[in-house]
């Protein structure tokens, strides 16, 4: 795992607190809405710069130039990265599209140069990005291009479940064809890195099945027998603690006890349906692979709920995730300094 060359934290008191990079995402999405309380829930805890189009910045947020501006006095700031001045809420539209890419663009930036500690990314829409042409899926790709990495995959964080993908967004039949001793291998070596990154020293990790019942000793499936414990037999003879290939619906069960400290699931939704099962509005993704700390909620703009409030009379949009990237954020960084 490459290391983020960001100056440590400091703790004591009167020394400054943690500098994230925080992107507001696609402007028409709940980004706007939930960066606030985000804002206020972080209070005391990291000095953050906001990244986003001006028009959207809270009143009580100083603009900023640089995130050297961002200080213990004045601990939040806002860096206008330039955006549309009006555009239509839950909407795909290139203008902000154009708007999301530009803050992420400059977050990588500080990052990669290491003004600031950790990137925490709001949430962007795959066709306005692709409207405002971008010609990759998302961020995970995007950021992986600009830091010039071949190697990078998501991680999903949801209380004791630390879940990486073999595969990403893409056809199943794809992801299955995909899935090779080779690939297999690759991954949990990656898994096992990233986890120690993240402050795991000695992980055991889980692999999941591809069929029911992990194929049930060959009824069910080859693939098993074929691709995955093989797999799992050359992680171990490189040194990795691996259990699996385990049935796919029992392991994330396991994982939730704890059993596991990472699990590698094959592909999108066998990953992503347990992790957000048991996010509860806690949901994290991590980066790994990139020379720095990437982290994000574990949800999209949710154009159907911008701006709406519930009958109680307070917004659908929840904050939860964000404050979670954060706080995941901080705990990266701490433990990075330790």
């Amino acid at each position: 795992m490459n290391s983020s060359n960001a100056k440590s934290p400091r703790r004591a008191d009167g020394e400054a607190l943690p500098l994230l990079a925080l992107t507001v995402g696609d402007p028409a999405g709940i980004g706007p809405e939930i960066t606030p309380p985000a804002l206020v829930a972080l209070s005391g805890r990291a000095r953050i710069v906001v990244l986003g189009p001006s028009s959207v910045r809270p009143d009580d947020v100083p603009l900023v130039s640089s995130p050297e501006a961002v200080t213990q006095a004045a601990p939040v700031g806002w860096m206008d990265t330039g955006g549309p001045g009006v555009w239509t809420p839950g909407e795909v539209q290139s203008s902000c599209g154009a708007a999301a890419v530009a803050a992420l663009r400059q977050g990588h930036e500080w990052a990669l140069e290491g003004r600031v500690e950790a990137l925490v990314t709001g949430p962007v829409n795959k066709a306005a990005l692709r409207a405002a042409g971008t010609k990759v899926e998302g961020q995970t790709e995007l950021l992986s291009q600009w830091c010039g990495v071949t190697r990078s995959e998501m991680i999903g964080l949801a209380g004791n479940l630390r879940v990486m993908l073999a595969t990403r967004h893409m056809p199943l039949r794809q992801a299955i064809d995909r899935i090779t001793v080779e690939h297999v291998i690759d991954r949990l070596l990656f898994l096992d890195e990233a986890l120690r990154y993240l402050g795991h020293p000695d992980p055991l990790l889980g692999l999941a099945g591809l069929n029911p019942h992990a194929g049930e000793g060959g009824l069910l499936g080859s693939e098993e027998g074929e691709i995955l414990a093989p797999a799992v037999d050359v992680a171990r003879a490189r040194g990795l603690r691996v259990a699996g290939p385990v049935s796919p619906d029992t392991i994330f069960a396991e994982g939730v006890a704890g059993k596991y400290t990472g699990i590698l699931a094959l592909y999108h939704d066998q990953a992503f349906i347990p992790l957000k099962l048991m996010a509860a509005g806690r949901g994290v993704t991590f980066i790994a692979g990139l020379p720095y700390g990437r982290f994000s909620p574990m949800h999209g703009t949710a154009f159907d709920i911008v701006g709406r409030k519930g009958e109680d009379g307070l917004p659908l949009a929840d904050p939860g995730n964000l404050v979670a990237a954060l706080e995941a954020a901080l705990t990266a960084v701490a433990r990075r300094a330790e």
